[in-house]
């Protein structure tokens, strides 16, 4: 396993692998039929597709501040789930990522959560020897959006699948459980920006250093293949309103040529984009160390 980093003015960052798993194509890609989206990602026998659980680790020099941003579905899945998400902890694993930059659980002062779906925000916690619930990141402060953690723990019948109560209940109970507003300001250069689309509250992490911005696409932009605007996965709450952000979003990465670092793709770990002919596409492939940074 080979991880990339950036120097990026005052912060440095880390690409965390947690592992690999996969979900349901037509999930994946709504409305869109797979005669369509095959042609860009290859779908198992069981229609599931490939997908990654890539984190971001934020060291910064101004705060002395150890940012993560999600922690992966973690280990706490029994058999059946594992097999049901085909869960690949041969490629990379949480604790082996952050081992490979050199750090430790322990380190960690901050989770950034986008959202608390389950394959973001399971590596908060794990079972140990006695099965009991303990916290991955003892020293660390969570941070979650008010209007998502209302979701989280109140959640809709649609949605309630995607919210395990032994992921959401030590968190919402963390004695230091930080609740943000929508546009937080963690520090100067590193914002949240809100999209509700998706699920109520989803904060995408952006980060600035002179003219490069470096934005964490969560589940706003999953993979490469859901560039075309109506490309949206059937999981989104409020898929109208997600149309309305991603068409927003983009408009501005094309504009002031943001990087975009991809959660979800299996294949591309950053990609800028550009426009053609009324269509995004992709206009450079990267990696995070390709960025410019200080």
């Amino acid at each position: 396993m080979e991880l990339s980093d950036l120097s990026f003015g005052p912060f440095h960052l880390y690409t965390i692998e947690t592992g690999r798993f996969r979900l349901d194509g037509g999930a994946m890609f709504g409305v869109v039929p797979k005669t369509l989206w095959s042609r860009y990602i290859e779908a198992d026998d069981d229609n599931r597709i490939p997908m990654a659980m890539r984190c971001l680790l934020i060291t910064s020099e101004n705060t002395g501040r150890t940012y993560l941003v999600d922690n992966g579905c973690g280990t706490k899945f029994d058999e059946k789930y594992e097999q049901i998400y085909q869960l690949d902890y041969t490629h990379s694993t949480l604790k082996d990522s952050l081992k490979y930059h050199g750090f430790d659980p322990e380190d960690i002062t901050d989770l950034i959560f986008s959202h608390l779906h389950f394959d973001h925000c399971g590596g908060t916690t794990y079972y140990n020897e006695q099965q009991e619930i303990q916290h991955t990141f003892p020293n660390a402060t969570y941070h979650v959006t008010q209007e998502h953690l209302q979701t989280a723990t109140s959640p809709n019948a649609r949605e309630k699948a995607s919210f395990l109560p032994d992921n959401i209940a030590p968190i919402a109970k963390w004695g230091k459980l930080n609740v943000v507003d929508e546009n937080h300001e963690y520090e100067e250069g590193l914002q949240a920006l809100p999209v509700n689309g998706h699920t109520l509250g989803q904060q995408l992490p952006k980060l600035t250093f002179g003219d490069e911005t470096i934005v964490f696409m969560g589940d706003l932009l999953p993979t490469h293949v859901h560039l075309p605007l109506p490309w949206i996965m059937g999981y989104d709450m409020y898929p109208v309103q997600t149309l309305t952000e991603k068409e927003r979003l983009l408009d501005q990465a094309v504009e002031n040529n943001w990087h975009l670092f991809l959660e979800h793709d299996a294949e591309e770990e950053v990609i800028t984009i550009a426009s053609e002919k009324g269509r995004y596409v992709i206009n450079k492939r990267l990696r995070l160390s390709d960025i410019p940074g200080k």
